[in-house]
């Protein structure tokens, strides 16, 4: 099998290079016993391009997890239910240097993530499906299989704020863009279920220019609002993850 380059080692948050880690060891059995409520595989039999994906996923869940949770607490954001547009895009941007992250560089060039591989990479994180509420376990369930169980579920911790003021704000200026539950549109990636510090680093990135957002200059939307309006939103899209979970039904 060929080598895999660390994909994603830091999708969104810049960091110090690292050696591409092995190949993801196997799943222990137990995980195959999880309550299947848990569970973001597919139910059907998986296709050689959902394997491919899987495959080329293996190194990425070194930083992002298994099942493209993310990691550290939102240093390593979520990528499952990522839009598949969006990751598609953002790769290509890390290659053609559009966005500036240094350790993506060495791993998003065509010799060592082809288009292909882009392609089959995102689209496997963007059909993971992340439960927001534990599962019912059996008595029978043991320590292992709660585990691995509980390392899927995706809850988000809800912050400070004007709950409504985040909405009204939100419903005004962000939805066109990123969908009136914040699902994302196109290449507009989605907001509800990825860890609230994280989106307020990018926030803080697109405000001094670090990263592009989708205007040019300092008279886009996030310069229009105020700081508080952006902690008000942040706790409004903690508010929808059940919304999240009954869209992916």
């Amino acid at each position: 099998m060929r080598a895999l380059p660390i994909l994603l080692l830091s999708l969104f948050c810049a960091g110090a290079l690292a050696a591409p880690p092995k190949k993801a060891p196997a799943r222990p059995a137990a995980a195959q016993e999880a309550p299947a409520a848990a569970a973001p595989a597919a139910a059907h039999a998986p296709s050689a391009e959902e394997d491919k994906g899987r495959e080329i996923n293996g190194v990425c869940a070194a930083c992002h997890g298994e099942f493209g949770q993310g990691g550290k607490r939102g240093e390593y954001p979520r990528l499952a239910g990522q839009r598949a547009a969006y990751l598609k895009d953002q790769l290509k941007s890390f290659r053609a240097r559009k966005r500036i992250n240094l350790p993506m560089y060495p791993y998003t060039q065509e010799r060592e993530l082809p288009d292909e591989d882009i392609e089959a990479v995102s689209e496997f994180l963007a059909a993971i499906q992340l439960p927001t509420k534990p599962p019912e376990f059996k008595d029978s369930d043991d320590a292992l299989t709660r585990l691995l169980a509980m390392d899927k579920v995706m809850i988000i911790p809800r912050v400070e704020g004007d709950i409504e003021n985040g909405k009204k704000v939100y419903q005004k200026e962000c939805f066109a863009c990123h969908g009136r539950t914040g699902r994302g549109r196109g290449k507009f990636p989605m907001l509800v279920g990825q860890y609230s510090n994280y989106l307020k680093k990018q926030v803080d990135a697109y405000l001094k220019g670090e990263r592009p957002h989708d205007e040019e200059g300092t008279t886009g939307i996030l310069n229009r609002i105020t700081e508080k309006d952006i902690q008000d939103i942040l706790a409004y899209l903690t508010t929808l993850q059940d919304i999240e979970t009954a869209e992916a039904k």
